[in-house]
């Protein structure tokens, strides 16, 4: 039974906004009168999610998705429990649109109720929305129902999701120290030297005497700032524009990823946590009994370097042709050489995703413990250098005044 979206209002003139299942838009209407509401608005709420371009709730007023990637791990968390408990996919799903928090959430989730209730597959009305549920979210979801294990493998599926949040989140809370530290001794740096410095420095410029050589070198980089600062500020915000441009064509993005791969430290962080994502996809994906041809293009798909996904679907022709997977991917050496020995052992043991599951927790505390150690180091280097920094402006604005005072004594 198609679900519609509407808002009505009651004899009292209050407002009211839902999502009802009825035949026709006229039956939904004969449904809220019955409940003593007069129909305003009654829509389709597949029409109602893909307003804006025909593609699903994937366009949004601001452009962003209905889904964060912590609220997906949640909702998918909900579900599964529910399913696992014995109730039916189609009540499932109402129950979750009856408790969204928004009328985005409620609205996708009364489309993919109605798509099943028509007899499609949940996978496929999944699949619908790639923008929300990723593509090896879809195939995780069609292997469960095939299965009949939906529940269990919807579980495993919120694991992986927490888990991979998890690492994202350890990763930028390692960054976001350096990085506040950086942009603060910039703004600092910048009001010193184009604010205070020449302050100072108008106080001498009468003196016919010679000023200190770091005062003069101060006083020339803060003419500089004041004088070319903006040019400087707008060149890097056209190059920031140029990268971001150059990053969206695939020719230049795939070299601009195989460089960073080579990034002494940088690099390697890179390598482990897109090796960590595409072992833990595999790993689900084979888990679930997805094909290993389809699990090994799902898991392509989600590497976000390209130089990596290039690798993979490399690693891909050879497994078609006939090669295991281990030597598939030990022909790539921009793979970390832990994943190839897990697949080996994978395949030798007969347990291919419990080896790969595990080769992507040893990488992921891998790159978890690197990312910690560079903080590590980063953080005492940062305000060092900011403190050095910060100690040489001030010399130049002392040793004038230390200057003069000698000389009046």
């Amino acid at each position: 039974m198609p679900a519609y979206t509407f808002e009505a209002v009651d004899a009292n003139g209050e407002t009211h906004k839902g999502v009802i299942d009825a035949d026709t838009a006229r039956a939904a209407r004969g449904l809220l009168r019955a409940r003593s509401l007069v129909p305003l608005a009654v829509e389709p709420a597949a029409q109602s999610a893909q307003a804006g371009g025909g593609q699903g709730l994937n366009v949004t007023l601001w452009g962003g998705r209905v889904f964060s990637n912590t609220a997906l791990g949640v909702w998918t968390r909900q579900l599964a429990g529910l399913v696992a408990a014995g109730m039916p996919l189609e009540r499932a799903l109402s129950a979750l649109a009856d408790e969204a928090e928004n009328d985005k959430l409620r609205n996708l989730v009364a489309t993919l109720r109605s798509e099943v209730n028509a007899g499609s597959s949940f996978a496929r009305a999944l699949s619908q929305y790639p923008r929300e549920y990723a593509a090896s979210y879809s195939a995780v979801v069609a292997a469960g129902e095939q299965s009949g294990q939906l529940g269990t493998v919807l579980e495993r599926l919120a694991d992986d999701l927490e888990a991979r949040e998890a690492l994202r989140n350890k990763l930028i809370a390692a960054a976001l120290y350096p990085a506040i530290v950086t942009l603060v001794a910039i703004v600092i740096v910048v009001f010193l030297v184009s604010y205070v410095v020449p302050q100072v420095a108008g106080v001498f410029e009468g003196s016919k005497r010679a000023l200190p050589t770091l005062t003069v070198i101060m006083m020339g980089i803060s003419a500089f700032v004041r004088t070319w600062g903006w040019a400087v500020l707008l060149l890097l915000v056209l190059g920031l524009i140029g990268l971001v441009f150059a990053h969206r064509q695939e020719g230049l993005r795939l070299r601009m990823d195989a460089a960073v791969l080579r990034l002494p430290v940088l690099g390697r962080l890179a390598r482990g946590f897109n090796a960590t994502r595409f072992a833990g996809t595999l790993a689900m994906l084979a888990g679930a009994g997805v094909p290993i041809l389809r699990a090994l293009q799902t898991a392509a798909e989600t590497l976000n370097n390209r130089a990596l996904r290039e690798d993979a679907l490399d690693a891909l022709v050879r497994v078609r042709e006939g090669a295991p997977l281990a030597s598939a991917l030990a022909s790539k050496k921009r793979f970390p050489p832990l994943l190839s020995m897990f697949a080996r052992l994978g395949e030798q043991t007969g347990q291919l995703p419990q080896m790969l599951q595990r080769a992507a927790d040893q990488l992921g505390a891998e790159v978890q413990r690197r990312a910690m150690s560079l903080a590590t180091v980063l953080e005492p280097l940062l305000i060092v250098g900011m403190g050095l920094v910060v100690m040489l402006i001030v010399l130049a604005v002392l040793l004038p005044i230390i200057q003069l005072n000698q000389l009046v004594t």
